[in-house]
């Protein structure tokens, strides 16, 4: 498959309900929490593709957060259902941006959710969008180009990148 809309994209769903302890005494989930999704969200991203986080660091590379953005157009509250939507933006051997956004879904939405799903925007009301950046570096903190230093891991992100993944199952 190749992606053909102009935004559309790979995006992995990962569905939670907000706990009470991520709420402030407004009621809402505190801002900093959606930082903190969206690392779920790239964490379980790259899990579904094949490698998990552990598996880089153990081989010697580190992916750190270089730009953040966040906006919020509503918020979530205490026990709502919420999915976790996370693209990849744009990539290359040294580089990776995520695109995330955290949408509200109803209750018995998430049973029908798949891993992956190809589109321009997810199921669910749209409660707060926003990316990161980031630059592949080796333990000691130097660049560090991702095909050369893990080609295994460069070959399951750029189909998810460029939009060749195949989508077993589709939607």
């Amino acid at each position: 498959m190749r992606l053909t809309e102009p935004d559309a994209a790979i995006w992995h769903l990962h569905a939670l309900r907000v706990r009470y302890q991520e709420t402030d005494q407004m009621g809402v989930v505190f801002h900093g929490n959606y930082v903190t999704w969206f690392e779920i969200g790239r964490t379980e991203f790259v899990r579904t593709l094949g490698m998990s986080y552990q598996k880089i660091e153990q081989a010697g590379m580190l992916l750190p957060v270089v730009d953040l953005s966040c906006s919020y157009v509503s918020p979530a509250r205490y026990d709502d259902l919420v999915v976790v939507c996370t693209a990849i933006e744009s990539f290359s051997p040294i580089r990776i941006s995520f695109r995330s956004e955290v949408r509200r879904i109803s209750v018995g939405e998430e049973a029908g959710l798949p891993k992956l799903w190809l589109g321009a925007e997810p199921a669910g009301e749209l409660l707060v969008k926003g990316g990161t950046k980031h630059v592949w570096v080796n333990a000691q903190f130097k660049p560090s180009r991702l095909d050369k230093a893990m080609p295994e891991l460069h070959r399951l992100l750029a189909p998810a990148a460029d939009g060749t993944l195949v989508i077993e199952g589709g939607n």
